[in-house]
């Protein structure tokens, strides 16, 4: 297929990964070239303006973004993030890898993303809540229960999430419409599980893969870059099944100890100094030395392009398994094949915030709430089956397990589209 968006064109850019993807993926499966087209591009892509009245008085304009990329299967998916580097490409490409994962864990869901170019950390809470609800107002017209339900994601949580449906409530007909948008707090809709389900839908696929790598949990060692929400609950429950966190970054920093941390302890350091660096007994490193420190497990759960062919050689792993979007370029998972190392890709390792928001949805239309044990253990159930199917393609196709999941996804959706039809 001839790539016709050479407009997006650019070093590391998030949505040309996301196509080379596909196109890897559709030699392998023989996809029509116009099914193809079709899954290339978003159906639909919204860029809004925010004028925000800030504390001092003065107007700041802010500039945000909606993809919607396939709703063959179900209501577009996907999170809002607010970052000072998020792009329209950004949000394109993650809105695709949506409409993956949410085929790969069966659920009827298609992809979607948002964002705002901000920075998050240098706004007051009364700007954040002005700025979100002038996000909800500008974009309550594309979004719905049977639309297009939105997320929590980078730097946004379940206050923001409460903003947006307040505000989508008020213009929609004055009354709580709660399955809007998931990741919310507990009192106003939420699901029990939603906070810790990245991590936790990550535990159960490193479970799985070290299953089939012949590798004893008991005494692994574990790296984790990005200690926040999703890394801090996956270090916690990888531990649970007995392996050792040796080193651990934030945005402030890398530490090491290789007689291992305990991860309760650097999630309550962490909480009270806002940071990881300084934790007693740790030693302080680069980025560079933290990925490349060897252990069993690898989890990246910062932010996009972090493995790349400078460093993908000099990474001495067995698993790696992606809680962050995007971490691991394409250049750098052919390398990680070569060398016999296992990913367990982000459509896949990260799918369990996804699958616990589907959760949330279906409590809020049935105005019913499950316990926390049966929210896990349906959880448990997805992604254990999930980590089966895409390991079973990776055989079948002989291929890394991010074009077997793709792969995997990729037919689910392409036959959603052709059952359907091209119509009008």
């Amino acid at each position: 297929m001839t790539n016709n968006t050479n407009e997006f064109a650019s070093t590391n850019n998030p949505y040309q990964m996301a196509l080379k993807q596909l196109q890897e993926t559709a030699k392998i499966i023989n996809l029509d070239e116009g099914i193809h087209k079709i899954l290339a591009k978003p159906k639909r892509i919204l860029t809004v303006s925010l004028p925000v009245i800030m504390d001092d008085g003065r107007i700041e304009v802010f500039t945000g973004f909606r993809s919607q990329h396939n709703d063959a299967r179900g209501p577009f998916k996907g999170g809002i993030r607010y970052h000072p580097q998020v792009t329209i490409e950004e949000v394109m490409a993650l809105s695709m890898w949506m409409t993956w994962k949410c085929a790969i864990v069966g659920i009827p869901f298609g992809g979607g993303k948002g964002g705002i170019i901000c920075n998050p950390k240098k706004m007051s809470n009364s700007e954040l809540e002005r700025m979100t609800r002038r996000y909800a107002y500008a974009i309550s017209d594309i979004i719905g229960p049977y639309t297009d339900i939105p997320a929590p994601d980078v730097y946004t949580g379940g206050q923001e999430m409460a903003w947006i449906m307040d505000t989508y409530s008020t213009l929609k007909g004055n009354h709580g419409e709660p399955a809007v948008i998931t990741g919310k707090p507990l009192s106003i809709g939420g699901s029990l599980g939603r906070t810790e389900a990245t991590g936790r839908g990550l535990s159960f696929t490193v479970r799985e893969a070290a299953k089939r790598q012949n590798i004893d949990m008991n005494g692994a060692t574990v790296v984790v870059q990005g200690f926040g929400n999703a890394g801090q609950y996956a270090a916690q429950l990888v531990e649970e099944q007995g392996a050792k966190i040796i080193a651990v970054s934030d945005t402030q920093g890398a530490i090491i100890n290789k007689n291992g941390f305990r991860s309760n302890e650097l999630i309550k350091f962490k909480l009270e100094n806002k940071s990881i660096r300084g934790f007693p007994g740790s030693t302080e490193i680069s980025t560079d030395e933290l990925l490349t420190t060897e252990c069993t497990i690898l989890i990246p759960a910062a932010l996009e392009n972090q493995i790349t062919k400078d460093n993908a050689s000099r990474i001495k792993t067995k698993i790696v398994a992606e809680a962050a979007n995007g971490p691991t370029t394409p250049e750098a998972d052919k390398i990680f094949y070569e060398n016999n190392i296992l990913v367990i890709p982000d459509v896949l390792a990260n799918s369990g915030g996804v699958t616990v928001s589907y959760f949330e949805w279906l409590q809020n239309l049935r105005r019913e709430y499950w316990s926390e044990a049966e929210v896990n253990e349906r959880l448990d159930v997805i992604m254990t089956r999930a980590f089966g199917e895409v390991y079973e393609a990776h055989q079948k196709y002989s291929t890394n397990m991010r074009t077997a999941s793709i792969a995997l996804a990729v037919n689910r959706v392409a036959e959603a589209i052709k059952l359907r039809g091209i119509w009008p």
